[in-house]
Formats: C-alpha cells, sequence, structure tokens
C-alpha cells in the first residue's frame, strides 16, 4: 500500500519537473535547436511516466478496499499532472512549427 501524501508528492515532483523540461524543450526549438527540443520532450516523458504510475496506484487502492480521503492536496497534485500532460502535448505540437518554419 502506499503512502499518500509520500504518493501526491512523488505526483507533484514528477510532474512539475516533466513541465519544465517541455518549456526548456520550447526554448531550445526556438533558438533553433530542434533535437535537443525532441531530446528533452523524450525526458519529459519519463517524469511523465513516474507520476502517471503513481496515480495509477492511488487508483487502484481507491478502487480496492483502501479508500482515499480527498484532499487538498491530492486535488493540487491532479492539477500538476494533467497541466504537465497538456504542456507535452502542446509543446510537442509547437516544437513541430519550428521545425516547420525553419525547413
Amino acid at each position: 500500500m502506499v503512502a499518500l501524501e509520500e504518493a501526491v508528492m512523488e505526483i507533484i515532483v514528477n510532474a512539475g519537473q516533466s513541465r519544465s523540461l517541455c518549456f526548456e524543450a520550447l526554448r531550445s526549438a526556438r533558438e533553433g535547436n530542434i533535437e535537443e527540443a525532441r531530446s528533452l520532450l523524450r525526458e519529459a516523458d519519463g517524469y511523465s511516466r513516474q507520476a502517471h504510475k503513481m496515480q495509477t496506484q492511488l487508483i487502484e487502492q481507491d478502487a480496492g478496499e483502501a479508500r482515499q480521503p480527498m484532499t487538498l492536496i491530492m486535488v493540487h497534485a491532479q492539477d500538476h499532472l494533467m497541466t504537465s500532460l497538456l504542456a507535452r502535448e502542446l509543446s510537442e505540437e509547437i516544437i513541430q512549427l519550428h521545425s516547420l518554419y525553419r525547413q
């Protein structure tokens, strides 16, 4: 069983790192470093997977007998994760536009 506080903090930290890497990738693309930008997105994916894995564990616990109380910090963690996932998707599209523009 995953400790709630530990799980929530892992989601927040990993999602935050993923989001930061996405914005770093955007800066690289803006400077013309498309391959570096894509590499940063791949790195961001690893952090997103870790956050998503922890979220899945919490959902599985909640679906079983270990019901989880809804707390503000859990909502905050979910917000971080969803924001990072959206940043990832949008970053990929913007990097693709930078790539096409520079051709």
